[in-house]
């Protein structure tokens, strides 16, 4: 096999069998996801345990991140892949007889839904942590933006298909997510991830809190690493927030629904762009140059939403913002990951799986507590306020205007600098 750096991202082999593969088993994520609500509220008619059952997933999601992060350093990363899409595959298998047999209940629901959420937790960092063994350090940018852009797409395409397939019948969109699983699971297995190097020393014997530690002082420690988890997480904190004020804002405007939805639809088209465009910005720009352009972009369009009128216009706002949004997401990526040795990109993972679920969640929580507390265009305009004075604070960051060209990174990676 060819190594990586002399093969053509869009030629190599085990980089597409991996990207294919999680194209069919997001969709399949996404349409479970959107059927579980749907197949709660049919059994029992309650909205609150509709929601006990997807909050299932993110709740087990973020409680495994860190650990799972270090069991991703300790454990194969192929094999934590191959497991995942194992046991989600059989996961979704026990839905398809318990509804055959019409026996399935709100707890299985809930089981299952621990277990999908369990296994995201394991495979996110691990799939991340493999890309720099499985491309060359210049695609890296590239596996990046795709990985991002084929998330985008799974969810967008799951979300349309799972009410469509659940119309057709109860156990059907569970059917399509384990073919969905065993699909990824084959082409994993194919995928030829290159042999970790072995530790430079000896390490002391496995201790699952001491390496969860181990993870998080690397994080706070590298400066680098520590200001771009600050940028992600208040990009996608406000952002989330601002979301949700948005489609307050347009409801109480008298937008009709259809033109709301329309608006996330855009929303969603406007993050595959930028995810698509994401490489090609990441190699003309510098990475400061990239990071705090996005931030002034979205410090410039989040106060439009004041004077834009009409669900449309509204669209095409939300495109524009989430057009912006990959590029300075790839770049944080593509910098965390190859300024991170090997043995604890893993938990990186998991750290930053943890904080932006919490920012994710806690982002729609910030935005209805300002639609509560303030009058519409006041909460629109403390969120690009909020949105300004972060751009600010990174536009005069000394660590962000160091950042080195992406070659320049392994050789750093071998000797890390501690602050």
């Amino acid at each position: 096999m060819s190594a990586p750096s002399e093969v053509k991202l869009s030629r190599n082999r085990d980089y597409r069998l991996l990207w294919s593969g999680q194209v069919v088993s997001e969709a399949g994520f996404s349409t479970t996801t959107i059927a579980f609500p749907l197949l709660v509220l049919a059994i029992t008619g309650s909205a609150a345990q509709s929601g006990l059952v997807l909050g299932a997933i993110a709740i087990a999601q973020l409680v495994a991140g860190l650990p799972a992060g270090a069991l991703v350093d300790r454990w194969s990363r192929k094999r934590i892949m191959l497991g995942c899409e194992a046991v989600q595959a059989l996961g979704a298998a026990s839905l398809v007889l318990a509804l055959w047999w019409g026996v399935a209940g709100v707890a299985q629901l809930v089981v299952v839904a621990v277990l999908m959420g369990l296994c995201r937790a394991l495979f996110e960092p691990a799939e991340e942590a493999s890309l720099p063994r499985l491309v060359s350090t210049e695609q890296v940018p590239s596996a990046v933006a795709l990985n991002a852009a084929r998330t985008s797409a799974g969810q967008l395409s799951g979300t349309a298909l799972g009410g469509f397939l659940f119309a057709l019948g109860r156990l059907v969109p569970f059917v399509f997510d384990v073919v969905a699983h065993v699909v990824a699971f084959v082409s994993l297995v194919f995928v030829r991830l290159p042999a970790r190097p072995e530790p430079a020393e000896e390490r002391p014997p496995a201790h699952l809190g001491r390496e969860i530690a181990e993870g998080l002082r690397w994080v706070w420690h590298q400066p680098r690493v520590r200001v771009t988890a600050v940028c992600a997480i208040v990009l996608n904190l406000f952002f989330a927030a601002y979301y949700l004020v948005i489609i307050v804002l347009a409801n109480e405007r008298g937008v009709p629904p259809g033109e709301i939805g329309v608006m996330a639809a855009m929303l969603g088209a406007g993050g595959i762009a930028g995810a698509l465009a994401a490489p090609y910005l990441h190699r003309r720009f510098t990475p400061y140059a990239l990071i705090i352009g996005v931030f002034w972009g979205l410090t410039l369009l989040t106060p439009l939403a004041v004077f834009v009128r009409g669900g449309y216009l509204m669209g095409l706002l939300f495109a524009a913002m989430a057009f912006l949004a990959p590029a300075a997401n790839t770049t944080i990526n593509t910098y965390q990951l190859l300024y991170t040795p090997d043995e604890l990109r893993g938990r990186l993972g998991g750290v930053m799986g943890v904080t932006g679920g919490l920012a994710a969640a806690l982002g729609p929580a910030l935005g209805g507590w300002l639609v509560d507390l303030l009058p519409d265009s006041a909460a629109v305009l403390t969120c690009a306020g909020a949105i300004a004075a972060v751009t600010v604070l990174t536009t005069f960051s000394r660590t962000l205007r160091g950042f080195p060209a992406v070659a320049d990174l392994e050789e750093e990676t071998l000797n890390p600098k501690e602050s």
